[in-house]
């Protein structure tokens, strides 16, 4: 079913910027760029400042979910901030996406980018923070 006007051409391009280091500010992006490939449509990832740390190879396998000052995690900011608290979400969240055949992100940008995706690191972010 198609939610586009009538008599516009369809979608067949998507870029999508992926600025956050956190999981739930890099999964959405991945997702929404392997859903785009699937339906056969070009797709471009553009990762800049702290979404950089999905695809630095240090930094890709020590991604969590930010805790403090999230309003989705439904707790106060205090309880946000305790020590855990991000690594308990992070363990919850990644368990729940294990169950749902969710790949961990590494393979998730492998895969995608074996499906023809473009992906671009922000050159000035890259130097920003004197990333190689």
């Amino acid at each position: 079913m198609s939610y586009r006007t009538e008599g516009t051409e369809p979608i067949t391009k998507v870029s999508i910027i992926i600025s956050k280091g956190s999981l739930e500010g890099i999964y959405p992006g991945l997702i929404m760029a392997n859903g785009a490939r699937a339906e056969g449509m070009e797709a471009n990832l553009f990762f800049t400042f702290f979404g950089l740390d999905a695809i630095h190879q240090k930094r890709i396998d020590h991604i969590k979910v930010a805790t403090v000052g999230n309003p989705a995690m439904h707790i106060p900011t205090l309880m946000g901030g305790l020590p855990g608290m991000s690594a308990l979400a992070t363990h919850m969240m990644t368990k729940k996406m294990d169950e749902l055949d969710i790949p961990p992100i590494h393979e998730f940008i492998e895969m995608i980018g074996d499906t023809g995706c473009g992906m671009y690191a922000c050159k000035a972010s890259v130097d920003m923070f004197d990333m190689k």
